[in-house]
């Protein structure tokens, strides 16, 4: 049972080939997921890439699974890990390839030897329907919203996964592992929802604190950084280049016309071995 395991800003996901895997047919079990994803009786990750698989619509198909054995619609560091690992293996014939997710087709280019990743992830929207929020249709632009002792002013927005972000003046881990959770949970988002935590640096900067719909606290995030970039200039706060600082690093958005968005980010191997069979003796 193989596995290779790479991070993206300290962001880490195990990659794991359907073809590695011939007797788990529809993909790992939720209760496969949340041991292998664990930190003290698995490999230790924040989510699961699975694939290469077959797409009608790209070169490669991939499922994200997140640590609690949930399904992602999409992952910027995942999709930028994906893409390295396939350059890796040498899957892909040209540094220029498309994958599918089920959030939607993305293009990847390959730099610097796969140690630095573009991916071109799509459109934002702000539209209610889209993401989802509940309530009449709208954009879902300064609202407030009311959680434990607090009430925020967030927008929400969906890259083909959903988001809610906070712009803040001040910002924290503590603030992130607080609020965070509640926010993910909260019933004005019918299918959960990543959380960030905004301060505006200046023109071209931003800073945020991540909570991770079925990871918790993250140190990075590729489609948070595209969510938050795109919150941002559509309260012209920045312009249409955005760094994005994170704990675990930097992303580099560019934003597009129609708020298409394309990320760039590095991307590192941290190890490859095989998975003990004992490994699922443990449920957690």
């Amino acid at each position: 049972m193989r596995f290779t395991k790479y991070h993206a800003l300290g962001n880490d996901y195990i990659v794991l080939n359907p073809a590695d895997f011939p007797q788990w047919k529809d993909g790992p079990t939720v209760e496969q997921i949340r041991v292998i994803c664990h930190r003290n009786f698995g490999v230790g990750s924040d989510g699961i890439l699975w694939g290469p698989l077959p797409s009608q619509k790209s070169e490669f198909g991939l499922r994200i699974f997140n640590p609690d054995g949930s399904e992602a619609e999409k992952s910027g560091n995942g999709l930028r890990i994906f893409s390295r690992y396939l350059w890796d293996q040498r899957l892909v014939k040209s540094s220029k390839f498309t994958v599918e997710t089920p959030g939607g087709h993305v293009q990847s280019e390959i730099k610097d030897d796969g140690k630095l990743i573009t991916v071109a992830m799509g459109t934002v929207s702000f539209d209610s329907a889209k993401i989802p929020v509940a309530g009449p249709a709208r954009e879902v632009v300064n609202e407030k919203l009311t959680i434990l002792d607090r009430t925020f002013t967030f927008c929400a927005a969906t890259i083909g996964n959903p988001h809610c972000v906070l712009p803040l003046d001040d910002i924290s881990p503590d603030l992130a592992k607080r609020y965070g959770p509640e926010i993910e949970t909260n019933a004005l988002f019918p299918r959960r929802t990543n959380v960030q935590f905004l301060k505006v640096l200046n023109r071209n900067a931003i800073q945020i604190e991540i909570w991770e719909r079925g990871a918790g606290y993250t140190l990075a995030s590729g489609s948070s950084s595209s969510a938050s970039a795109a919150v941002a200039h559509k309260l012209g706060l920045v312009d249409r280049s955005v760094t994005v600082n994170m704990p675990g690093g930097q992303i580099g958005i560019e934003i597009g016309e129609g708020f298409s968005i394309t990320m760039t980010g590095s991307v590192n191997k941290v190890a490859e071995g095989t998975m003990h069979a004992e490994l699922f003796a443990v449920k957690v």
